[in-house]
């Protein structure tokens, strides 16, 4: 792989630069990270390279993750889960993915006026019964109500507050050549299910998104005493996004097997229907592990002993070669970049 000239594969980027907010923005693809490298991260201060999905400080001798969330998802109710679940279980994994036990959470939610108040009931219920099942606590909360027309019912947004072990270090630039990559199941059922309701289209079966809590899978890897270098969720822009940014992150070069990437049919039917990649379809209850390579076996045991890790499998590997560049092998033989996606192919999926 190395001999190969993989940055002339890729066409030239369509030109960005736009002077007001665009929905590809909040997809998590390149304008997404372009936003928070180039606005963000200056003002704020901080490292482009080290952001994760939750962030890891020192506290009286203890470290804790901290992680904030804001779920807009249209339709609010879908197949497999709805806002409330998907606010707690977003959340938790981000605090997951650090390896955080998730402890507290908070929840502010702006309401649009004309809400129904038995929705609300609803959705918030479902937020306390994700929280009870995630084994977290909502501690503190917020309720804000703007005009008729503009806040689209209710956007809800969480943070999140857990606990790191001793001894664990997980973060996206920790990946190393010769790292295995796993993924712990079927992928694109969270955007294909609220795709279907969205657009009311039928796919002869009903796809159910996957959202549910992490943090349980990856303690149990941890548990094994697998040395877990980066883990990450592949919500918005989907495993394509994911493996990018570690890529980048790392500077590592990742090579995935295109058969190996656990896809159910159904999911493949509906993204051959939309023309989608499904590697660039949202997942909401799937996790990213790159470990080292000897200690894959052990990984995937340990996964597939869990109940949310029971289809985990290996997709690949990390190379030396051609850093932050991401490539396929294909089923027939040849090789693709799989690029991080540039914008928004399916909005207000989380």
């Amino acid at each position: 792989m190395s001999d190969l000239d993989l940055e002339a594969w890729t066409c030239p980027a369509p030109l960005r630069d736009s002077p007001t907010v665009l929905l590809g923005h909040g997809a998590g693809g390149r304008l997404s990270a372009e936003l928070v490298a180039h606005l963000f991260v200056p003002a704020f201060g901080g490292d482009a390279d080290a952001l994760g999905d939750a962030a890891v400080v020192d506290v009286g001798g203890q470290r804790l993750a901290l992680s904030t969330d804001s779920f807009v998802v249209r339709p609010r109710w879908f197949p497999g889960g709805n806002l409330g679940t998907l606010a707690v279980n977003g959340t938790v994994n981000d605090l997951a993915m650090v390896g955080a036990q998730p402890l507290y959470l908070t929840a502010g939610f702006i309401l649009e006026e004309g809400l129904e108040v038995a929705e609300l009931g609803r959705l918030a219920a479902a937020v306390g019964e994700a929280a009870r099942e995630a084994g977290v606590q909502v501690v503190a909360g917020d309720t804000k109500v703007v005009d008729r027309g503009h806040g689209d019912g209710l956007f809800v947004n969480t943070a999140g507050v857990g606990l790191v072990p001793v001894g664990v270090r997980i973060g996206p630039t920790r990946a190393r050549p010769g790292d295995a990559v796993l993924l712990s199941g079927p992928i694109g059922l969270h955007g294909m299910a609220v795709m279907s309701v969205r657009e009311g289209l039928e796919f002869g079966t009903q796809i159910r998104s996957d959202c549910q809590p992490l943090h349980g899978l990856v303690a149990a890897v941890l548990a094994a005493g697998v040395d877990v270098h980066v883990l990450r969720d592949p919500t918005r822009g989907g495993v394509a996004a994911s493996l990018n940014e570690i890529a980048a992150s790392s500077r590592v070069g990742v090579v995935i097997e295109e058969r190996a990437v656990p896809v159910p049919d159904d999911v493949r039917a509906a993204c051959g229907f939309l023309g989608l990649d499904p590697l660039v379809v949202a997942n909401e209850g799937k996790l990213v592990a790159f470990v080292p390579g000897e200690q894959a076996d052990a990984a995937l045991a340990a996964m597939r002993a869990h109940p949310h890790g029971q289809d985990a499998t290996r997709i690949g590997t990390v190379t030396a070669d051609h850093p932050g560049v991401v490539v396929a092998r294909t089923g027939i033989g040849g090789t693709r970049v799989v690029d991080l996606p540039l914008g928004e192919q399916l909005p207000r999926i989380c």
